[in-house]
């Protein structure tokens, strides 16, 4: 399962740019102004109270508490450039992901803005194009570089391929251009929809041809394709749970509400109850299946309390604040009448 969990991450990419794209999007398409101020401040106060405050944890956790030694500096923390010359086997690595979605929030209104200022439907057309073309591009063209100079090394391409943001922006990018199509156009959007019921056999297909690619080791293709087959996979399914042809889109899943509420909380500090629990566990002899509910069990908690007594207040502050309610829509999806679980 560790193997095949970094999938996730392009998915959660899909549906957030999906998400956030459709934010800014349905407010243009009602006629309305984007409000850049909103926007930003809403999204200060949805990331910046947990993530500092997890930060600050781990600068003060013992060197010995933390899942590695090493840590990168704090300003690559605070200026959401972590991500960026990035390897692995740092404490507080998975936050490159966030560092992505916040050049991600910050670039995407002022994108939308412009192009809405001198609107040119072929530029438009052919801008997501020219980024997924660009990241199945660059990536193949540096593990080809990494091959000649380096041979096969993992921490290399993880610095200049797997982390950087200019080599993962496909997913982010067909979220949004699913939210574009579903908002301008409502006929193209009806007939994905409606071919749904088949559409996640591709998605599959293209799924199981990316691990099969990966599992080859760091070629040029597994580099370049790989993560575009599972970006479009993503947005398959993302299409597929949104279809009422499909179960995904009315039956309700347990639990789902409640981890989509704290996700966020969850994301930022997994690590460090797992490592505490896969250190007693190798102590004491615990059964892999004891630790494992042990660890995902302390995980939960640890999240529940960071989202109660920090994320939770600043969400409610976000809402009663004039500046940072919601002028624009998102919240509630109206197009279908489903509440999103995500707290944007």
């Amino acid at each position: 399962m560790q193997r095949f969990g970094w999938i996730g991450v392009d998915l959660f990419f899909v549906l957030s740019g999906y998400l956030i794209g459709g934010q800014l999007l349905l407010a243009l398409a009602r006629g309305k102004e984007i409000s850049l101020n909103t926007f930003y401040g809403r999204r200060a106060l949805r990331i910046f109270p947990a993530y500092l405050v997890v930060v600050s944890i781990y600068c003060f956790l013992p060197v010995a508490l933390r899942e590695y030694n090493s840590m990168p500096p704090l300003w690559k923390f605070l200026t959401f450039t972590q991500n960026l010359g990035l390897r692995g086997g740092t404490a507080f690595s998975h936050a490159w992901s966030l560092c992505i979605e916040f050049q991600f929030y910050l670039v995407l209104p002022l994108l939308i803005v412009a192009l809405a200022r001198r609107p040119n439907r072929a530029l438009i057309f052919a801008l997501p194009i020219v980024i997924i073309l660009w990241c199945i591009f660059i990536r193949g063209f540096i593990a080809y570089w990494i091959a000649i100079h380096y041979g096969q090394s993992y921490g290399r391409w993880q610095q200049w391929i797997y982390y950087p943001t200019y080599s993962r922006l496909e997913a982010l990018t067909i979220g949004v251009s699913l939210s574009a199509i579903e908002i301008f156009e409502p006929e193209w959007w009806s007939n994905l929809v409606k071919q749904a019921i088949w559409l996640w056999l591709p998605a599959l297909a293209g799924l199981a041809v990316a691990l099969i690619l990966a599992e080859n080791g760091l070629t040029v293709l597994s580099s370049s394709l790989g993560f575009f087959l599972v970006a479009t996979a993503s947005g398959l399914f993302l299409i597929c749970a949104l279809s009422p042809r499909l179960p995904f889109a009315t039956v309700p899943v347990p639990g789902a509400a409640f981890l989509a509420t704290i996700a966020y909380s969850l994301y930022l500090t997994h690590k460090v109850p797992i490592h505490w629990v896969e250190v007693f566990a190798r102590a004491r002899s615990l059964s892999p299946i004891l630790a494992y509910a042990l660890a995902m069990t302390l995980a939960l908690l640890i999240g529940v309390l960071l989202f109660v007594f920090v994320e939770r207040p600043f969400l409610r502050l976000r809402e009663r604040n004039p500046r940072t309610s919601p002028k624009i829509p998102g919240e509630v999806d109206k197009r279908k009448g489903r509440r999103r679980l995500y707290n944007g």
